[in-house]
């Protein structure tokens, strides 16, 4: 993780100088913020299989995407200011050098697991210990494993459920977050300063909404309820929430009810991260960092489709409300795939059995 942070918060601070020097050092540069980001979620996911017992992990996922939500909230409303004060250096200077800030607090106060942990009480550790229902076995092959068990991995439909649902969530989640700005520029007419903060409203809503789904998540799991039910409940309100709420959007004539439906997508989109997100650690908790890389590279390939294709969709069609549509109904289809093949249980994945 702190390797990521430092990488990627170099090439963000030198992207302007890659820009002026040629397109082939923008490049680079731009490539060097994706390989370093790509640790990030695998690296949070871990350590929250670590550090957390069952009954906890959808809050500190809640918590901890909350932070991701209002990275964008921020950078959606700063970077117009940024430019507007400092040229097109300002937002790239001022999140480069907020990464290398964020790292120096990263490597003062974390470690890999709670036993390392210079200053953690005997108390908390004993409590962690207690509670985490990880066997002997599994942490032997956690820390002895070599190569991934890529074919058996992929043999086994719970893991399909989760690279299909990161993968339609990668696709909304970049499509909303590269095109709304745009979309509210074109259709309403809103100037980009202003489309910048119709934009931000709904990640703040998700950072909301995130931290409501985890509490409510742990809480049906302490009362009993099942944690393959729990997670496809999260799942169904992800995803089926969004398509519906997508399908308004396109019916909006007004900036501001246009607003309110990306926000209510956008919010109700956080329950998936105590869905599938949460899902690669019960399923796999020996792998849940290879699964997740897995899943980013299915999820980073859909991204692209997703926002590459938004353009050319756009530019043949000359309208955003079709490929808003496709996506609406690509998340009630993704939702139906998980409710059908995932699972909260550990999955066996010795055998190549479907």
């Amino acid at each position: 993780m702190a390797w990521g942070v430092a990488l990627w918060s170099l090439a963000t601070f030198l992207t302007p100088w890659a820009a002026d020097s040629s397109l082939w050092a923008l490049l680079a540069a731009r490539a060097m913020v994706g390989v370093a980001e790509g640790v990030a979620l695998p690296c949070m996911n871990n350590m929250v299989a670590r550090w957390f017992p069952p009954t906890e992990r959808s809050r500190a996922v809640g918590i901890a995407m909350a932070g991701f939500q209002l990275g964008n909230v921020v950078g959606l409303m700063l970077s117009p200011i940024l430019m507007s004060q400092g040229g097109i250096y300002g937002p790239f200077v001022i999140f480069g050098l907020s990464g290398f800030l964020w790292l120096l607090v990263w490597l003062s106060a974390t470690s890999s697991a709670p036993d390392r942990h210079p200053q953690i009480t005997k108390s908390e550790l004993e409590y962690i210990k207690q509670k985490k229902q990880i066997s002997t076995m599994e942490n032997k092959r956690i820390s002895t494993s070599g190569i991934p068990p890529f074919g058996r991995l992929l043999s086994k439909m719970p893991t399909w459920a989760v690279i299909v649902a990161n993968s339609m969530h990668s696709w909304g989640f970049f499509v909303i977050l590269s095109w709304m700005p745009i979309y509210f520029n074109s259709v309403y007419h809103v100037n980009l300063k202003q489309a910048a903060w119709f934009s931000a409203v709904p990640w703040s809503m998700m950072a909301f909404t995130g931290y409501i789904a985890g509490f409510w998540s742990d809480l049906l799991i302490r009362r009993g309820t099942s944690i393959t039910l729990t997670r496809k409940i999260m799942q169904s309100i992800g995803f089926i929430g969004p398509g519906i709420a997508l399908i308004g959007l396109t019916t909006a004539k007004q900036p501001l009810v246009a607003s309110a439906w990306l926000s209510l997508a956008v919010g109700l989109k956080s329950f998936s991260h105590l869905g599938f997100l949460i899902n690669l650690q019960e399923i796999a908790p020996e792998y849940s960092g290879v699964l997740h890389g897995m899943c980013l590279t299915a999820g980073t390939l859909a991204a692209i489709v997703g926002t590459v294709g938004a353009g050319f969709f756009v530019e043949l069609l000359g309208s955003f409300q079709g490929f808003i549509l496709l996506t609406a109904i690509l998340y009630l289809l993704s939702a139906l795939f998980y409710n059908i093949y995932a699972t909260g249980e550990r999955v066996d994945f010795d055998t190549t059995a479907a």
